[in-house]
């Protein structure tokens, strides 16, 4: 399968995705084995974070976006993620029905996939994906959060750069200075500028003037305010040139190097707290016990604390 993704076989790719997100032990140990082969060669791709409010046009934007990048000679790959169901555990995935030009593209690849309870606006696997979506020859990576609110962060703990979208009138200056998202914004886009532009201006100012009086990600990097309008593909070039220039600026610094270490460590603390979850759960005595537990700080019988103390002590990790 290694092999085969490298040589850019689409369908290898898309069942190697498919085996990341499985949550089969089987298909785990061998997705780790994969990645584990691929990852020495991946990281010379360009990652974009693009995150915004339901309904700011991340879509539309991305599909604008991807189309001009391809036709520049890039290969583009799309990772969607969509909101999973609280109550079927269900996602729709109609992200290529919203990127119509990119979904036809051979030099693009759109992979949509369920956020699956994971917070951040984020799949479960987003990070292994790049890693084998950059081995298939993809040169620039784009990732679209669920986008549902202020804790759309994680998307900035695994990309070069966060681009986030507002809209025209969306928030005055307290506003924008009160999202979090908006201090680890490597860019804000006011989107669909072209239906309103005095709006869209004052919009503009508004974040400029917040973005000034707080402290940016980067010390060798001010994040700017654009105009844009992903239908109409206006102001997309630009925006583009803006990020080029970023990746130049980072680069030639070393802080694009610095902050991909950091990502790793992050990723590998992600990992363990998942893996201890999972080994506790998993755990023949915590299985014995869950569902009284549960049942007893339901009622008030238990405190949360003290039924912790419970379940580490059933799986041998009792402090």
């Amino acid at each position: 399968m290694a092999q085969r993704l490298r040589s850019g076989d689409r369908a290898a790719l898309a069942r190697a995705i498919t085996l990341v997100e499985s949550r089969r032990s089987d298909h785990q140990r061998t997705a780790r084995a994969l990645v584990q082969r691929l990852a020495p060669s991946t990281g010379a791709a360009m990652r974009v974070g693009v995150t915004g409010v339901p309904g700011v046009g991340k879509s539309t934007l991305i599909d604008t976006l991807g189309s001009n990048l391809t036709a520049r000679g890039h290969r583009i790959a799309v990772l969607a993620v969509d909101p999973s169901s609280k109550s079927s555990g269900g996602s729709i995935l109609g992200d290529k029905t919203r990127m119509a030009r990119l979904a036809v593209d051979p030099n693009a690849f759109i992979r949509p996939s369920p956020s699956a309870g994971t917070l951040g606006g984020v799949a479960a696997r987003t990070r292994e994906t790049m890693i084998l979506c950059e081995a298939a020859g993809f040169d620039i990576l784009l990732i679209e959060t669920v986008g549902v609110g202020q804790s759309e962060t994680a998307v900035a703990d695994m990309t070069d750069f966060f681009l986030v979208l507002t809209l025209p009138g969306a928030g005055d200056e307290l506003q924008g200075i009160k999202k979090g998202i908006i201090e680890q914004a490597d860019m804000v886009a006011v989107n669909k500028a072209d239906v309103d532009p005095a709006r869209a201006r004052v919009a503009a100012t508004e974040y400029s003037g917040a973005l000034r009086i707080l402290a940016p990600a980067s010390p060798n990097w001010t994040p700017p305010v654009v105009l844009v309008s992903g239908l109409a593909n206006e102001g997309l070039a630009e925006m583009w040139s803006e990020i080029e220039r970023h990746r130049a600026v980072l680069g030639a610094s070393g802080e694009l190097k610095r902050k991909r270490e950091r990502q790793q460590i992050k990723w590998m603390w992600a990992l363990l707290e998942e893996r201890l979850l999972r080994r506790v759960l998993d755990h023949h005595a915590v299985k014995a016990r869950l569902v009284q537990i549960e049942r007893e700080v339901g009622q008030g019988a238990l405190s949360p604390e003290a039924a912790v103390e419970q379940i580490l002590g059933s799986a041998g990790l009792s402090s």
